[in-house]
């Protein structure tokens, strides 16, 4: 009868308003991310530092292509940790360790020490910024259980703003200086400030968090399993493949034209350098709106067929891609192609959310980030190869990616939920 008397101040919060400041956390985890997602931005530096340098364009990429290669690394043991410890340290950990390799990149002087700029932004940093990323994704599914593809959407469309921002200010840098190498001290520190301020507000809601009025949906397009797995389960599991390899083919086809985007633009469109650059800082934009989008639609059409819808959308954006001479086409079909890619993104972790529930989200998603990790390296490798094959032509680089969606649209029609309860699967695509 007097039980009420022994309830503590953060339970009687709870009860009286569960959700509370949950809005100010999704607002900390795109600060987060904007700070992780300068990455892509990476291709500011390239021609400064072969210039300065006297580096080929395979190895002034190197740096990004371990940063890309090592995030699954950090993603993977930042996951398993933050499900144990909580958000915050992971969070605050990765934000550090990336925003420092990025500083110690400064170092590289003028005997163009590569190794060194490998060792410091690409493996430092890119598990670092594994870390950093994998956290607000899996600790926001927790607090949205009713808007999980919109919130995780939302996390994410923060990292494919990123490079909107982080360009503009790395080129003001890079024309202020002859010394390339030094403008990544003051881009760190700035990685730095906004990471650790964002990562402070980190928490996972409190256990017996409900949303009031949340019913889980039964039945439906989007429904979300009643089994919670471990990442051992998980990987147990043909599910956990089956999606990790929708991940890996979408990132694939993606970052495979995201990599020659400006020289595409400037080859097939005939566009100046100029013009071709201004497209790809505008496409950025489509790169993190096409995350929310996605993810937002897949709450009302079902999972699977919001991957059907974006691989689909890159098949026939490729295929056309070869003969788009007119710049206007050319830049329409490029950005439908980011908004795919960023699609991908926003998509997976509320889909990896729905399969094997939320407790280990954190370490069961991380270890799909291994998908961005293999997409990204072999993506714009592929791509390249084929464009010296077809004598530095894009049309068999871009016809090869268009079958690649293709062949890829087999997963998402026959990838279900494992042990799923009776529900209505999004209706097959005829």
């Amino acid at each position: 009868m007097a039980t009420s008397s022994t309830n503590t101040p953060e339970q009687v919060t709870v009860e009286r308003n569960p959700t509370r400041g949950r809005w100010w956390i999704v607002a900390a985890a795109v600060l987060v991310q904007l700070a992780l997602g300068a990455v892509y931005a990476w291709s500011v530096f390239n021609k400064p530092l072969q210039a300065e340098f006297g580096w080929s364009k395979s190895e002034a990429v190197l740096p990004f292509e371990f940063a890309i290669g090592t995030i699954f690394i950090g993603s993977l043991i930042g996951g398993r940790i933050q499900d144990r410890r909580g958000p915050r340290t992971v969070a605050l950990a990765g934000v550090v360790l990336y925003a420092i390799g990025t500083m110690l990149a400064s170092l590289v002087n003028t005997g163009g020490q590569l190794w060194l700029l490998v060792v410091t932004y690409g493996v430092l940093g890119g598990i670092g910024l594994g870390a950093a990323y994998i956290t607000p994704i899996a600790m926001l599914s927790k607090w949205f259980p009713d808007r999980r593809g919109l919130i995780t959407g939302i996390a994410v469309a923060g990292f494919g703003f990123g490079a909107v921002i982080t360009a503009p200010a790395a080129k003001a840098l890079l024309n202020g200086t002859d010394d390339k190498t030094s403008v990544f001290l003051p881009l760190g520190i700035a990685y730095l400030i906004a990471g650790v301020v964002g990562a402070l507000f980190f928490r996972n809601p409190p256990a017996g968090y409900q949303v009031p009025g949340f019913v889980p949906a039964s039945t439906g397009r989007a429904v979300a399993g009643t089994r919670n797995y471990s990442l051992p389960e998980a990987l147990r599991t043909k599910q956990w493949y089956m999606l990790t390899a929708i991940l890996t083919l979408n990132v694939t086809c993606g970052i495979g034209f995201i990599s020659q985007a400006s020289d595409a633009a400037q080859g097939v469109a005939g566009v100046s350098a100029g013009t071709a650059a201004t497209m790809v800082g505008v496409l950025g934009l489509f790169n993190g709106g096409g995350r929310i989008f996605w993810a937002w639609l897949s709450d009302r059409t079902g999972r699977m067929f919001a991957f059907l819808g974006m691989l689909a959308l890159q098949l026939v954006c490729f295929a056309i891609l070869p003969w788009a001479s007119a710049f206007a086409l050319f830049a329409v079909l490029a950005a439908l192609i980011y908004l795919a890619y960023g699609g991908g993104f926003g998509t997976m972790p509320a889909t990896a959310a729905d399969y094997f529930g939320t407790p280990n989200a954190g370490a069961i998603y991380g270890a799909m980030i291994v998908a961005w990790s293999i997409g990204g390296v072999v993506g714009p490798l592929l791509t390249a190869a084929l464009y010296d094959a077809d004598n530095q032509s894009y049309t068999l680089p871009f016809l090869v990616l268009a079958a690649i969606a293709l062949v890829s649209l087999v997963l998402p029609r026959i990838t279900k939920m494992p042990a799923a309860p009776a529900l209505e699967e999004a209706p097959a695509v005829q």
